[in-house]
Order: structure tokens, then C-alpha cells, then sequence
């Protein structure tokens, strides 16, 4: 059997920092709503083979690749999943796992502080009338056989 993907002392970590699922109404049939777990081992999957949302397995059991992408832009959007970030590095530092020398930091990482400055504004060019290209006389005798 494949090694789990999200093992039970890495979830008992993750569970408390993730929002109640929404209770379901009775009156209202459908499917019922994928737990937080298996969204997260689908989006893990996602994540670590790179292949596209729609292709997820669904022998999986993590529901559609659409469900667990709603579910981590849900979290993104709440802060869960810095958080999530947050302590899961915070339990590699504590046990020495990450090897800081192959870390980079840019701008796009980090806010330049400092930096150039502002460029100026780009003046606006208005549109010039350009000529016409009809003479007077060719305007009128256009005119006379219009009428």
C-alpha cells in the first residue's frame, strides 16, 4: 500500500487551525460536503505532482480537483493557509530540517524598501487634425453633385 500522503500526527497539528465545515440543511439533498482532510490530501497531491486540478484521481477519495482547489482558495482567503505555513516551518526550525543556505529572497518575496524612485508621469499626446486631403475646389464640386 502507498505511504499516506497526510499521516495522523501531521493532521492532529493541522486540524485546529482549519474553520467548521458548514452543517448542512436537512431539507436539501446533494452531495454531502468533503472533509477537511481529504481536501487537504487532495490538494497536497495537487501540489506535489504539479498535474492539473481536473486530473485529480478520484480513486483518491478527495472529491473533484475543482472541490479542493475552492477549498485552499477558501483557506488562502481566511489566512488559514498562512498559518498552516507558518506552523509547519516553525516545527521543521524547531527540529532542524531546513537548510536555510539554498533559501532565496527577492523582491518578489519581500517588500524593497527603499528602492528606486517613482518614475514621472508619462505626458498624455494629444491627436492632431490631420489636413484634409481634398482642395476647396474638389470639396465644392463634390458638393454641387451631391445636391
Amino acid at each position: 500500500m502507498a505511504r499516506a500522503i497526510l499521516d495522523d500526527k501531521l493532521w492532529s497539528l493541522i486540524e485546529p487551525l482549519l474553520p467548521p465545515l458548514k452543517r448542512r440543511r436537512f431539507r436539501y439533498p446533494g452531495r454531502k460536503p468533503v472533509s477537511h482532510r481529504a481536501a487537504l490530501t487532495g490538494i497536497l497531491f495537487v501540489l506535489r505532482t504539479g498535474i492539473p486540478w481536473e486530473y485529480l484521481p478520484q480513486e483518491l477519495g478527495c472529491g473533484s480537483g475543482m472541490t479542493c482547489w475552492r477549498r485552499l482558495h477558501d483557506w488562502h482567503r481566511r489566512g488559514v493557509w498562512d498559518k498552516l505555513h507558518r506552523l509547519l516551518l516553525d516545527r521543521l526550525q524547531e527540529a532542524d530540517k531546513i537548510d536555510w543556505s539554498r533559501a532565496a529572497v527577492d523582491s518578489s518575496s519581500l517588500r524593497a524598501v527603499g528602492g528606486a524612485t517613482k518614475p514621472a508621469p508619462i505626458p498624455r499626446i494629444v491627436a492632431k487634425k490631420a489636413r484634409s486631403i481634398m482642395s476647396s475646389r474638389m470639396r465644392t464640386a463634390f458638393h454641387s453633385l451631391s445636391a
